[in-house]
This record gives structure tokens, C-alpha cells and sequence, in this order.
């Protein structure tokens, strides 16, 4: 009796979000902006939990939408361009830690000056794998409020600032972005193995609670098949919208008022933290045009510390090299999963022995 109006309330606002989206996702695309129908559907996702408005995405539904953008990812990485990654991995690595040296060092400024309690700002400042940050977070004592705050804001305004770049470093200096072509044919038997991969792999990965499993065990799996020839990645561009759509309202729809309130006094320093990083990484990108000799706007989204999803999206909707992007992407999110907690757990450490 109670739940009939409950769910038509609530599909009532999937109604809302889903014209909100079709219109911001238009308009941003029809503007040739790079991952248009993610940053739309991210942008109306803050409006409805903004206005306290709680809609959210099933698991094994974002699980999916990560699978997809990890085959997308594997794609781009043809044997070509694996061999120039294990060529040039002092620049990975190098490139990386630097990144995770950042964000670990800024978050012991946020906590030694006591913007935030505890190790919240360690955690809520580490780069990539905002889901699997929020949860072990939570595993140290950490707020986890404050964590998924600075956690979401930081892909939200990297994905935006990244996208806004891209648009208007094409404009200038190159073509437009890819044309999507969306009634081209595709070999029924290569999409067919490509969503067993994207689907069952990050099902599995996700049941097995991987930190990051549902992107990167089809990534690292697509990656190896098709460089075996055993595997041809076919993705639809219909796939590719929605999987966009999906990853766009996860990350936007975690915005709740409440969050936004609680960490309204530390706004102004969380936003200075990100635009530090993201200074470092852009000092990175420098160092990879100069020294690497790529192309400035490939260099950028290579080191641009967002979430290694939603970059993926913007190189492949942009004309820049995607396989090096993808690569250094793939690198810094392994590595963050990888030193993350244990570089935010020595930071935090060392702070309250100082104390």
C-alpha cells in the first residue's frame, strides 16, 4: 500500500534525471566538449542529490558500466604501445610516484594544520580508485563523509577541468573529436566474446570485492587477448553512451546536501588541494612533451590525476594518442591500489607521532 507511491516518486525523478541528462548531454556534446554525455549526466546527478533527492546506481550496474570502460581502455592498448610502455618505464614510474608523493604530502598539510580530523585528508586526497579509497578509509577510522567528499569532488572537477581542456586544445590545434559513427557494422561473434568479457569478468571481479576489479581485470584480461590475437574488442557506441551515462551518475549522485554542508568550511582549502595536484600533474605533463616528445594535450590527460575511468572516456572522445593516455592511467591506478593505503597509513602515522 505504502510502496506503490514510494515507486512512483522514485521513478518519477529517474524520469527527471534521465531529461535533465538527455539535455546537458546533448548540448555538451553538440559543443564537440569530449565526454559530453558522462560530464551531463555527472552535472544532473549533482543537481537531483543536491536538492536532497536520493537516487542511486545499483552496484552490479556501475560494476557493468566499469567493465565496458576497461575493454574501451584495452582496446587502446595495442601491442605497439605496450612495447613503448616497457620501453619507457622510468617515465611511468617516475611519473606516478611523483603523483602519489603529491597528494600524500598535500594531505599532511590538510591534516597537520587540522582541516580535517584524523587521517581523512590522507585518504581523501589519494589519487584514483575514489571507491576503494572511501572503503578502506573507513577500515582506518577515517570520516568517511569527508572522504567520499574530497574523494568525488576531485574526480568531478578533474573530469571537468580535463574535458573543458581537451575541447578547447582541439579547437585550436587539431581536428574535432572523433566522429561517432553510430550505425557502423560490427562482427556479432567479436562483440559477443567482448561483452562476456566486460560483463561476467566484472561480475566476478566485483563479487570478489578486487579494489578497482571491475575495470582493471577486463582491462589487464582484454589487454592480453588481444594482444595474443585471440581476442577483437567491438564496443557499439550505444554501449559506450550508456556506460558513459552510468559512470557520470555514480559520481554525481553521491553529492548529497548533507555532504556538502558538512565540509562547506573546508571547501576553499579541499579545492586549493586539488588544484595543487593537479599543478603537479600538469608539471608532469611538461616533463612528458619535453622529454618524451608527446603531443601537449595526450601528455596532460596522461598525467591528470581524475579518476582513471572518466580521463579514459575524454581520450577516447579527443584526438590524442588513447593507448599512452590509457597506459599511464592503467600505471598510476595499480599503483595507488597497490602504495595508497600504506603510504597514507606511514603519512598519518608520522603526523601523530609528531604530535
Amino acid at each position: 500500500m505504502f510502496a506503490s507511491p514510494f515507486r512512483a516518486m522514485t521513478a518519477l525523478w529517474w524520469s527527471v534525471l534521465l531529461l535533465i541528462s538527455a539535455v546537458l548531454g546533448w548540448a555538451l556534446t553538440a559543443l564537440h566538449l569530449p565526454a559530453g554525455v558522462l560530464l551531463g549526466c555527472m552535472l544532473a546527478g549533482i543537481v537531483l542529490s543536491s536538492q536532497e533527492i536520493r537516487l542511486g546506481i545499483p552496484t552490479t550496474l556501475f560494476a557493468l558500466a566499469q567493465g565496458v570502460v576497461g575493454c574501451l581502455m584495452a582496446k587502446s592498448l595495442q601491442p605497439s604501445t605496450l612495447a613503448k610502455v616497457a620501453s619507457d618505464w622510468p617515465i611511468f614510474l617516475g611519473a606516478t610516484f611523483s603523483i602519489v608523493a603529491a597528494s600524500a604530502a598535500l594531505g599532511w598539510l590538510l591534516m597537520h594544520r587540522q582541516v580535517f580530523p584524523g587521517t581523512t585528508a590522507v585518504w581523501g586526497l589519494a589519487p584514483g580508485a575514489a571507491s576503494a579509497m572511501v572503503l578502506m578509509a573507513e577500515a582506518y577510522g577515517a570520516d568517511v563523509r569527508l572522504v567520499a567528499f574530497m574523494q568525488y569532488l576531485r574526480v568531478a572537477v578533474v573530469t571537468a577541468v580535463a574535458a573543458l581542456v581537451a575541447h578547447f586544445w582541439t579547437t585550436r590545434a587539431a581536428p574535432m573529436t572523433p566522429e561517432v559513427h553510430w550505425f557502423a557494422v560490427i562482427n556479432p561473434g567479436d562483440l559477443g566474446w567482448t561483452l562476456l568479457l566486460a560483463f561476467a569478468v566484472s561480475s566476478i571481479a566485483g563479487w570478489l570485492h578486487i579494489p578497482g576489479g571491475p575495470m582493471v581485470v577486463p582491462l589487464v584480461l582484454g589487454a592480453a587477448l588481444q594482444a595474443m590475437g585471440w581476442l577483437v574488442i567491438e564496443l557499439p557506441p550505444a554501449l559506450l553512451a550508456v556506460s558513459y551515462a552510468v559512470i557520470g551518475w555514480s559520481i554525481g549522485l553521491r553529492f548529497t546536501r548533507a555532504i556538502l554542508r558538512h565540509a562547506l568550511r573546508a571547501l576553499p582549502a579541499v579545492l586549493g588541494s586539488i588544484f595543487a595536484l593537479m599543478g603537479v600533474g600538469l608539471v608532469i605533463a611538461v616533463g612528458l612533451t619535453q622529454w618524451a616528445g608527446h603531443d601537449p594535450l595526450t601528455a596532460y590527460l596522461a598525467s591528470s590525476p581524475g579518476g582513471a575511468d572518466s580521463v579514459a572516456i575524454i581520450a577516447a572522445t579527443s584526438a590524442v594518442d588513447a593507448g599512452f593516455v590509457m597506459a599511464m592511467q592503467l600505471a598510476r591506478f595499480l599503483m595507488v591500489l597497490v602504495l595508497g593505503p600504506r603510504v597514507s597509513k606511514f603519512v598519518a602515522t608520522q603526523s601523530r607521532t609528531d604530535r
